[in-house]
């Protein structure tokens, strides 16, 4: 394992420098660095050497992060857009004529995450052989032309086939932008980054609820015999899917080293930006070492079980949320349109939680912040089922005797607002990218991340069972209880996060006082750690965000 050799050369090293003369210790530390340089180092040694040689001024960096910004996230932002659409594409056709019903549907539903589960882990691995925005790319181009299959197919293997080869397609979205954004940003960017492009197109990726449900409502009212409406619905998202995927291929960077956009110096500068985060770039060799500190590291496992405990509930919601409300007692078309305003207020908590999560440098509270409007409207629900009154359900507009003007805004916050808990994937997703040193580990942690994700969804399809229609009671006791148990595992993280601060600050004071170094020799082992491709454990020099 050449990580293990390399750290064990450098304590080698290290016992050594303690008989040698400055400069001797110095020279000595150099040679180590170079072999990691030369066989294991990140690709930015390429451009960027073992030490900082290049300054740049503040107003550089601001102009030069504005101009990433408008390279960037609005391709990311396109991606997430068209992939939410395409993977909710079978609620909105699930009232427009769509032939699968009943459990089939719920198979149907199932099958994408079951295809997304299988192959995360080989395609987050592929990738990092590849350059991943043009592995992204295609397969983009390739779900869009299966997208367009949907409106060929007419039976119940064809369809869930189909869904199979879209989750397949889709898994390596998330892990591949959660890996440029954190290649081209600092730390106190990330959050806010990921939000964009976890809600906006062309303003906000979140609100593809919006979107979507606009679309569908436009499309339903089609009364024509050629093709049924909810083909429509696939062949134009498909196109869009590949429209998306032509313009990842040529525009969206791989990495600050082939970013192609970018001159030679400005390439440099990004490097040199995100250089004291230790983050690291790319590296094209998958090291076991890595892999096995992933899976080791027991705030793995809490990203797992946080990462579960959301996507359970948005397995349900995602393909559900449509049946629940006409549940209610609306027609299609009002279904479609009163749907939309949850994409709003969702969307605006993401852009908040990950606002708050660069401002404050926390990655925990955004999450709960978004989780306690949905448990408090998923109890409201629960406790005030069976009013019947289908307006009080959306919009808190109940006028009896028996329900107060003041339960009015709980109804409204029980309805709109139970969609806030999906901006706490966005939470866990810069969580990783700012919490994860090593390329190989970060591939293997967004892996692990986007199976849990695909096993939550899987098992939240379940949780909304045609024999508890239309209340779905169980299904929302499922919600507010997973959510709840959230709460206190992103508090548990957090303290973990703080504890290894303190416990890296201690050994750090302590090299500083075996070495006799300042604080200008720390900075320069800084600068020399940043780009050797170690984890975040190796790397005494990383610092975890809460």
């Amino acid at each position: 394992m050449a990580s293990l050799q390399h750290r064990k050369s450098l304590e080698r090293t290290d016992e050594k420098l303690q008989t040698r003369t400055e400069d001797e210790e110095k020279n000595a530390y150099d040679v180590a660095v170079s072999e990691v340089e030369s066989t294991e180092g990140d690709e930015a040694l390429k451009l960027v050497g073992r030490e900082r040689v290049a300054q740049f001024s503040d107003e550089y960096n601001k102009k030069l992060r504005r101009k990433l910004d408008f390279m960037i996230p609005p391709l990311c932002a396109a991606v997430y857009f068209t992939q939410f659409l395409d993977k909710t594409s079978l609620n909105y056709a699930s009232i427009m004529g769509f032939p699968i019903t009943g459990q089939h549907y719920n198979l149907v539903s199932l099958a994408f995450y079951v295809g997304f589960l299988v192959w995360e882990f080989p395609t987050v691995y592929i990738s990092q052989k590849l350059r991943v925005a043009k592995y992204l790319g295609a397969n983009i181009i390739v779900w869009g032309i299966i997208l367009m299959c949907h409106a060929a197919a007419t039976s119940f293997g064809a369809f869930f086939a189909l869904r199979f080869l879209l989750g397949m397609c889709e898994c390596c979205v998330a892990p591949i932008l959660i890996l440029i954004i954190s290649m081209f940003y600092k730390k106190d960017e990330q959050g806010t980054r990921v939000s964009w492009f976890y809600v906006m197109a062309d303003i906000v990726s979140g609100l593809t609820q919006v979107f979507g449900g606009f679309v569908a409502y436009g499309i339903s009212f089609y009364d024509g015999h050629a093709i049924t409406p909810y083909k429509i619905v696939y062949i134009l998202l498909g196109g869009l899917a590949i429209l998306v995927g032509i313009s990842v291929v040529i525009w969206l960077p791989d990495s600050p080293v082939h970013a192609r956009l970018l001159t030679k110096e400005e390439r440099i500068a990004v490097l040199e930006r995100v250089r004291d985060d230790q983050g690291g770039m790319e590296n094209k060799q998958l090291k076991k070492d890595q892999i096995i500190e992933a899976l080791t590291d027991v705030r793995t496992w809490f990203i797992v079980l946080t990462t579960m405990m959301t996507s359970i509930p948005n397995g349900g919601l995602s393909n559900f949320s449509n049946i629940i409300i006409k549940s209610f007692g609306y027609t299609s078309k009002q279904t479609l349109i009163l749907s939309t305003p949850g994409g709003v207020v969702a969307a605006l908590t993401t852009l908040s939680c990950g606002w708050y999560s660069d401002k404050k440098n926390e990655r925990m509270i955004p999450i709960i912040f978004a989780l306690v409007p949905t448990i408090v409207g998923a109890a409201m629900l629960i406790g005030l089922n069976g009013s019947g009154n289908k307006g009080a359900l959306l919009f808190g507009k109940f006028r009896t005797h028996a329900f107060p003007k003041w339960l009015s805004l709980t109804w409204t916050a029980a309805t709109y607002l139970i969609g806030t808990f999906g901006s706490a994937l966005s939470s866990v997703y810069a969580y990783n990218a700012s919490n994860t040193s090593g390329h190989t580990k970060k591939n293997t942690i967004n892996a692990i991340t986007l199976v849990s994700f695909g096993l939550g969804n899987i098992i939240g399809t379940e949780i909304f069972q045609p024999k508890d229609a239309p209340a779905y009671i169980p299904g929302k006791i499922a919600i507010m209880v997973l959510l709840t148990v959230q709460l206190f595992i992103s508090l548990v993280l957090r303290f973990i996060n703080l504890r290894l601060n303190a416990k890296k600050k201690a050994v750090l004071e302590e090299m500083k006082a075996k070495h006799g170094w300042t604080d200008e020799d720390v900075q320069r082992e800084r600068e020399r750690h940043a780009f050797m491709d170690l984890t975040d454990k190796q790397n005494p020099y990383f610092v975890y965000t809460a």
